[in-house]
């Protein structure tokens, strides 16, 4: 019986299988696009493997797009064909059965197999990964910490994958609202591997959540070498980079960055990285940039990605992007298309209910407000605000909506509301620039304008700090 290089055993016919899973799962921590080719080369290497099965299922299902769950379902039909009465280990049909749980469309249920796997097996480096990427899908903080923060005591403080793992558990405590302390954990991670480029995508968020934009520009050019290419994770961490400088009130640079590295020519069209362009984008629209011509090549390119119900997260950014393009048809047209999806009960399926809860209310929300009608995007938009994370993203993306809300109150002149808003935008994040604006904003609507211009002066010397 052969094991892989965290010491656990896996059914594989020869070495060289083990070899290219192994190697893998390393460029899996390290976002590194080999992974792809890797697990196929193991599986190439043993067609019935099930560690490269079903490693090669959970590839496809994190890219979030129908076409590549469709792939993945394909992969396992034909993996199961291949193997028909073959005996693997308790571990290994357990990866096998939580890939085709999600599959089915229960990515909750299948966050809780892969649980169940790191609880008996807290080296398994796969269920750790994948399970966090679900906790992430999900908007689950509390798991998304707890575990990495279950396991990790298992693993010498010494071994390769060590940082890796720290550099996730970073992220967990981020999201969980410790701020300090992912800071300071990712920052142990990415000392000890500069290719931990989630570490560094954790220790950003820690930046961002406390307003600390001239840090996170500073971390992030001193370790552009790190994380600035040749990784999957790059556009968003170059995202991060354009949120950090947004703050600073430089549109220009802003834009360059969009251009250069978050959405442009060459981009692939992955969901994960237009959604990342949707919401940078639409920061600049509720701060009144025109950006039609990139607003145009962004919704071109979207399609595919949400032809069918699959992660209502990414719907909402497609039609963030028709809306801002000016075609309201297609955004409402996706609209039906998920209510017609709703018309049917599906248990388990996880993106029912976010989409029912979350995913519509946010899409009409956002068509709402491009269309101008602020009243009704605050009608759709203000009743979901307090349970946005039920479907998926982070803290720092899911704050797009929040600022929606916002500006359809200070647009529709809803002072009561912007104020309530203003206050806890405030109390969050203190040091702020675009809380700062927006509190001018809204004190000149209250009649305040010396109040408004002591606001403004404020913005724009906490913009400078980053400059």
């Amino acid at each position: 019986m052969a094991t892989d290089q965290h010491g656990l055993a896996v059914t594989a016919a020869n070495a060289a299988a083990v070899r290219h899973y192994d190697q893998a799962i390393d460029a899996v921590l390290h976002f590194k696009p080999a992974m792809l080719d890797e697990a196929a080369a193991a599986a190439r290497e043993d067609s019935g493997c099930a560690m490269a099965a079903a490693l090669g299922a959970y590839l496809r299902l994190l890219s979030t797009e129908p076409a590549d769950a469709a792939d993945a379902r394909r992969l396992l039909t034909e993996f199961r064909e291949v193997a028909p009465g073959r005996q693997f280990l308790p571990r290994e049909e357990k990866h096998l059965r939580a890939a085709e749980t999600w599959l089915s469309g229960d990515m909750h249920g299948a966050g809780r197999l892969l649980r169940g796997i790191t609880r008996e097996h807290p080296m398994d480096a796969l269920a750790l990964a994948v399970g966090h990427q679900i906790d992430f899908f999900t908007g689950d903080a509390l798991t998304l910490r707890d575990r990495i923060a279950e396991a990790i005591r298992a693993w010498p403080a010494d071994h390769l994958h060590h940082a890796p793992l720290s550099g996730m558990l970073a992220f967990g405590l981020e999201e969980a609202g410790d701020y300090e302390r992912a800071e300071e954990t990712g920052r142990r991670a990415v000392e000890r591997d500069g290719q931990d480029v989630w570490g560094i995508h954790a220790v950003a968020h820690s930046y961002e959540m406390r307003a600390r934009f001239a840090d996170g520009l500073d971390f992030f050019e001193r370790r552009r070498a790190d994380w600035g290419e040749g990784n999957a994770l790059a556009v968003h961490n170059w995202w991060h980079c354009a949120l950090f400088t947004l703050e600073t009130g430089d549109v220009e640079a802003v834009r360059r960055l969009h251009d250069a590295q978050i959405h442009h020519a060459e981009s692939a069209g992955l969901a994960l990285e237009l959604l990342d362009a949707s919401a940078l984008l639409w920061r600049l629209l509720l701060d009144g940039h025109d950006e039609t011509a990139r607003w145009r090549r962004l919704a071109d390119a979207w399609g595919r990605q949400v032809e069918t119900p699959f992660y209502a997260f990414n719907d909402l950014h497609a039609v963030m992007a028709w809306a801002a393009a000016g075609d309201l048809g297609r955004a409402e047209r996706l609209i039906e298309d998920r209510e017609r999806f709703l018309d049917e009960p599906r248990p388990g399926v996880s993106n029912y209910a976010m989409t029912a809860r979350i995913g519509l209310p946010a899409c009409r929300g956002v068509v709402a407000f491009g269309a101008g009608r602020y009243a009704d995007a605050i009608d759709h938009l203000y009743p979901i605000c307090h349970h946005l994370n039920e479907f998926g993203g982070s803290h720092a993306q899911r704050d797009v909506l929040l600022r929606t809300v916002l500006e359809a109150a200070l647009r529709s002149r809803r002072v009561d509301l912007a104020g309530a808003l203003m206050r806890a935008r405030m109390h969050a994040k203190p040091d702020s620039p675009y809380n700062w604006r927006q509190q001018s904003r809204l004190l000149t609507a209250s009649g305040d304008d010396a109040g408004a211009a002591e606001a403004g002066r404020r913005a724009a010397a906490l913009g400078a700090g980053g400059r």
